[in-house]
């Protein structure tokens, strides 16, 4: 191909592309440039379809607003040999202010000839008083070693105002060590391109509309992507033109063929057919290394293969791992693509997975083999692999792949063979099935154990365990208490216990004798990620949550579900308790859509876990359904949970979900509703009212819903009713709960004009809430709420507390506090006397006036989209107006508002 001359190179390959209005502004990674200004050299790779254009276009416009120079170069295939390279490069520096003459380097590529053009180009951007950056693009087209050394003596030698950016693929053969040492150099990696959640969110938000897309769905959607940027815009495109696909999207987003010929065209044509076979053959594996990679595909130099992937940025990750060997995984949506490619390749994928779990039997990598060999349909293999497993290597996720070789086993063969029966019956007591766990129990017992003896210290455990799901934490304690500082060599067993018996205790409101477990028995700095570890900590830190000392579980959560998902992944039984617990901080906290998107898509805590995560996990999505979508979809929610616990025998659980269901009933008007509920709740009570352990609480489940219901038709015995809350929380320390019948009470004392007495119950509730770090147990009952936190704010009030009731004020903004009615925001600006709008209402209404849109509102004040609307009604109420323009006026010729 001729040379082409500069002047004749086509003008789009120095435009930048445009950025629309629906981008996605990236922030962070923004922030990570701007070092740049004070570097020589900005590198990001990643692979293909990341977004790395469409950043460095927003870093662009960035610079420019800085009052910097830009220039931007586009290289593609045409420009691998070394003149193209310098025309189009050399036309990028014109751009600048810096001329460079093509034909000093047309026919002399000496090393005199190199220096002399570095030295023009240095020269001439020393007499230039501006900021300088110049951003090549698609870097990774350029293929002469020429080019690299002219970039390489341009970096060694520029001076500080010339700032050059190289976006590529793949990393560029330069030696950047010394800009590395003196901080001369400005580097994102893939890792660090991907969309996080709510970068995900935005993006689709901005192109589908809001609350088109549910948090269940947001979350699939960001687990199948991994925060692809390309792949997401696939998404939204199937999805706005084909909304039913909703329904399918973990099947539609992979097998769609705009992604098939995207992938195709863009990530593997023109890859080396040896490099692609090695790649669909790993596509089937959760993780691999060189070793097993080439035990599998028979490529003695798979290794060499998994080094140049990553080199290429091929959507391919390091996987965290505690042993020294570099284990890798696929994109998952990319290892889709690279499995159903091997499966038309009509290869015997199970005799893959055969390999496998000899591969990593023969690893101590235990539950990838029994996994692998179950996927290979070599089930002896698989017993055989359990049977002759040390204690030691037990774990959480070990059970997890047993499971499943369980529900494939005839029982005959299961109970042939102890050490995987007892493993059957510590893994189902886990789970919520009891008296599958009691019946093969039972059969293990009358084996006798014989064979492994070292088994039956395990027993009393299996039989609290089963005690636990059946929400007995008085057979809990006297099975365990025994045993609890006795030896126990297997770490699995020993950790099982610790967590059991912490339930145990703070179920039956023993919370001091539940941490004072992890004194006698602290977990040593090793174990920290074990995962049954992991879910003794979470144990523990549960007892702040169930009293309700919520401003101290909070810090202490987050950090336990950050290790958590770092030690076993974003699915891991412990990171799943450890998102209970902080929904339901987060909830109570008023971090609505941080609630919400933590138990996004987990579906396992609503439906199969101890009774206390079920109705923890339960309450937290059916509140945030009735604050963001409505009673409806709550009661709907709800109405299909308590179907699905009672077929499982969850009695608790199912009682705590019917007075959910009585409150959100009366919340919608549906009285007649709540007291056709409310007579099963009574029943439930009364058939359990001798029970102790967690089912001591139906009585008080049960009396909270009749308080509600008799506080508009009888106070005295709605009192009485709330005197039984308070009793029960007293005795079991439930703090959250004794604020809440505080608060109850003291609505029911206004109304039998007890006003003295009705104002000191309320401050005590407030008290404690503030001590105790509540928000949303204060606000949740609506009118209620607002009426007597006014109330309240009218009298002396030490300074903390004033903050605390005024904050509290500001946020009475959900469908349990509906707005006042027009009629009466009419009357009260009839006698000249202005509405009175929360502080948080003045604040909103001040950015209205400011043009902003509700979007833009809730990003300023940093408060959900949901909270802005919720406000943004209730200030159309009081002021009696119907639109934004309306309010604002109204407002400004009140003085309501500058």
């Amino acid at each position: 191909m001729p040379d082409t001359p500069a002047r004749h190179l086509v003008s789009t390959k120095f435009s930048p592309p445009r950025i629309g209005t629906r981008h996605v502004p990236r922030t962070a990674l923004l922030a990570q440039l701007q070092r740049m200004q004070h570097c020589k050299l900005a590198l990001v790779t990643g692979a293909a379809g990341y977004g790395k254009t469409t950043l460095m276009a927003q870093w662009r416009q960035d610079r420019l607003m800085a009052g910097a120079e830009v220039a931007w170069v586009s290289l593609t295939v045409e420009d691998k040999g070394y003149t193209a390279f310098c025309s189009a490069f050399f036309e990028g520096l014109r751009r600048l202010g810096i001329e460079v003459d093509i034909d000093l380097l047309r026919e002399d590529t000496t090393e005199p000839a190199l220096q002399a053009c570095v030295a023009i180009i240095v020269e001439a951007a020393t007499q230039l008083s501006k900021e300088l950056y110049l951003i090549v693009d698609d870097y990774h087209h350029v293929e002469t070693p020429l080019a690299h050394k002219l970039i390489q003596k341009l970096l060694d030698q520029s001076p500080g105002n010339l700032h050059l950016v190289l976006v590529s693929r793949v990393n560029p053969p330069l030696s950047l060590s010394r800009l590395r040492v003196m901080d001369q150099l400005a580097e994102i990696e893939s890792v660090e391109l991907p969309f996080d959640l709510a970068e995900t969110r935005t993006f689709v938000e901005e192109n589908l509309g809001t609350d088109k897309i549910n948090a269940d769905e947001l979350s699939l959607i960001q687990e199948l992507t991994s925060g692809w940027p390309s792949c997401l815009q696939l998404i939204v495109i199937m999805l706005k033109n084909r909304p039913s696909t909703r329904s399918i999207l973990n099947d539609l987003v992979w097998r769609s063929s705009d992604l098939q010929s995207y992938l195709s065209e863009e990530v593997v044509a023109h890859l080396p057919e040896e490099l692609v076979e090695v790649a669909e053959t790993l596509s089937i594996f959760r993780r691999f290394n060189a070793p097993m990679a080439a035990a599998v595909t028979g490529h003695a130099n798979a290794g060499e293969l998994l080094q140049r992937m990553e080199d290429e940025n091929l959507l391919i990750n390091r996987v965290d791992s505690e042993d020294r060997m570099t284990w890798y995984r696929f994109q998952p949506l990319f290892g889709e693509f690279l499995s159903a490619r091997l499966e038309r390749r009509k290869k015997d994928i199970r005799a893959l997975h055969r390999l496998a779990a000899h591969w990593f039997a023969g690893h101590s990598c235990l539950t990838e083999a029994v996994r692998h060999a179950s996927l290979g349909d070599d089930v002896e293999f698989a017993i055989q692999v359990i049977e002759q497993s040390a204690p030691k290597t037990w774990s959480l996720a070990y059970l997890a792949p047993t499971l499943r070789l369980l529900e494939r086993l005839p029982e005959d063969v299961l109970f042939r063979h102890q050490r995987l029966l007892f493993l059957a019956c510590i893994t189902v007591s886990l789970t919520s099935r009891p008296e599958r766990a009691k019946a093969w129990l039972e059969r293990l017992q009358a084996s006798g154990l014989s064979e492994h003896p070292e088994l039956a210290s395990g027993i009393p455990l299996i039989h609290a365990a089963i005690a636990v799901q059946e929400d007995d934490s008085e057979r809990t304690i006297a099975l365990l208490e025994p045993v609890r500082d006795a030896p126990m060599d297997n770490p699995f067993l020993r950790y099982m216990l610790l967590a059991a018996l912490c339930v145990a205790y703070y179920t039956a409101g023993r919370y001091a004798d539940a941490r004072r477990l992890f004194d006698i028995h602290p977990i040593p700095p090793q174990d920290r990620g074990n995962d049954m570890a992991l879910v003794a900590e979470s144990a523990r830190l549960t007892t702040y949550i169930v009293c309700g000392e919520i401003g101290v579980a909070e810090p202490l959560v987050s950090e336990l579900l950050e290790r958590s998902t770092r030690e076993g992944g974003h699915r891991s039984i412990c990171a799943n308790l450890c998102a209970s617990l902080l929904a339901d901080a987060f909830y109570e906290l008023d971090r609505i859509d941080d609630a919400r998107e933590l138990i996004a898509n987990r579906s396992g805590l609503l439906h199969s876990s101890v009774p206390d995560v079920i109705v923890r996990t339960n309450i937290s999505r059916s509140r945030l359904d009735l604050l963001q979508k409505g009673p409806d979809t709550a009661l709907a929610f709800l109405r299909q949970q308590i179907s699905h616990l009672r077929s499982l025998g969850q009695i608790r659980p199912v009682a705590q979900l019917l007075g959910e269901q009585i409150r959100v009933s009366l919340v919608k008007g549906q009285r007649n509703q709540a007291v056709e509920l409310l007579q099963t709740l009574e029943e439930i009570a009364r058939d359990h009212s001798s029970e102790h352990g967690g089912r001591a609480e139906l009585p008080a489940i049960a009396a909270l819903a009749r308080a509600r219901i008799l506080t508009s038709v009888d106070s005295q015995a709605a009192l009485q009713a709330l005197d039984e809350v308070r009793h029960y929380a007293d005795s079991f320390q439930r703090h959250r709960l004794g604020v809440l019948a505080d608060l109850l009470r003291a609505g029911v004392l206004d109304d039998l004009d007890r006003p003295e007495d009705s104002l000191a119950r309320l401050r005590e509730a407030v008290e404690n809430g503030r001590r105790l770090g509540l928000v949303r147990t204060l606000l949740d009952e609506g009118a209620l709420s607002e009426k007597l936190l006014s109330r309240l704010s009218q009298s002396p009030l030490d300074t903390p507390l004033r903050q605390y009731v005024d904050e509290l004020l500001g946020k009475l903004t959900g469908p349990c506090a509906p707005p006042l009615p027009t009629s009466r925001s009419r009357r009260t600006t009839t006698t000249g006397q202005a509405p009175q709008l929360t502080p948080r209402e003045r604040e909103i209404l001040s950015l209205v006036s400011q043009a902003m849109s509700s979007k833009r509102i809730a990003h300023t004040l940093d408060i959900s989209l949901d909270t802005v609307k919720w406000n943004l009604r209730n200030i159309y109420a009081k002021l009696g107006v119907s639109s934004r323009y309306d309010a604002m006026v109204w407002a400004r010729n009140h003085k309501l508002i500058d």
